[in-house]
């Protein structure tokens, strides 16, 4: 399953971190932290970070500059309105795929 799970990902993966974003504020370390916690253990923290320059240049989230106890200032994320506009399209084409998918799995054992 490995290389077929990477390839789904990389279309997926934006909006996983904005359904985690949805549910609260974070920074780049918590977010992959939280998707190895998932079992998502093979998404690197260098594709994670890449993801939030991302959607911060498309306006899908506000960065607020937090002091760290070392180091700079984290850029702790948060979803704003058109993050949460755009998660909604996402929510909507993943059911629209999902029924598809599962139809065709399901009239696939009939034959």
């Amino acid at each position: 399953m490995g290389k077929q799970v990477t390839e789904m990902l990389k279309g997926t993966l934006e909006g996983i971190v904005l359904a985690i974003l949805a549910g609260r504020a974070a920074y780049g370390y918590e977010i992959t932290a939280w998707l190895r916690d998932k079992g998502f253990t093979d998404i690197a923290e260098g594709t994670v970070y890449a993801l939030l320059v991302r959607v911060e240049q498309r306006g899908l989230v506000d960065v607020e500059k937090v002091p760290s106890e070392k180091g700079p200032p984290r850029k702790v994320y948060s979803l704003n309105t058109q993050g949460r506009d755009h998660l909604d399209e996402f929510w909507r084409t993943w059911s629209f795929l999902a029924e598809r998918l599962e139809q065709l799995r399901t009239e696939g054992k009939q034959s």
